[in-house]
């Protein structure tokens, strides 16, 4: 078992910036790489960016990158997400995931262990 646990978000102004972070424990050995997505109210959640467990390649999807880096403290055995000019549609529920062995970092149903959602609201 995994276990990960979200924090860092809130109300932000569009152009500012947040960073979310993600603990994770338990079994954090199995663990190959991590990844965010998003939920905004009445959409399906959606693939924002992942790293590697040993933080040597990151992804990201079209919509934010640029915008958003995402690293890991592997002392801390956390992983961030730095979001810079934010925009009213980053508005959403975030979480972080940890894939089953194979599972592709941008496929959510490829993912067994979720985090419980940090809400990112930005404001026009």
């Amino acid at each position: 078992q995994v276990q990960l646990v979200e924090s860092g978000g809130g109300l932000v102004q569009a152009g500012g910036s947040l960073r979310l972070s993600c603990a994770a424990s338990g079994r954090t050995f199995s663990i190959y790489h991590i990844g965010w997505f998003r939920q905004a109210p009445g959409k399906e959640r959606e693939f924002v960016a992942a790293i590697s467990w040993s933080g040597s390649s990151t992804y990201y999807a079209d919509s934010v990158k640029g915008r958003f880096t995402v690293s890991r403290d592997k002392s801390k055995n956390t992983v961030y997400l730095q979001m810079n000019n934010l925009e009213p549609e980053d508005t959403a529920v975030y979480y972080c995931a940890v894939p089953r062995p194979g599972g592709r970092y941008s496929h959510s149903d490829e993912y067994d262990y979720w985090g419980q959602g940090t809400q990112v609201t930005v404001s026009s």
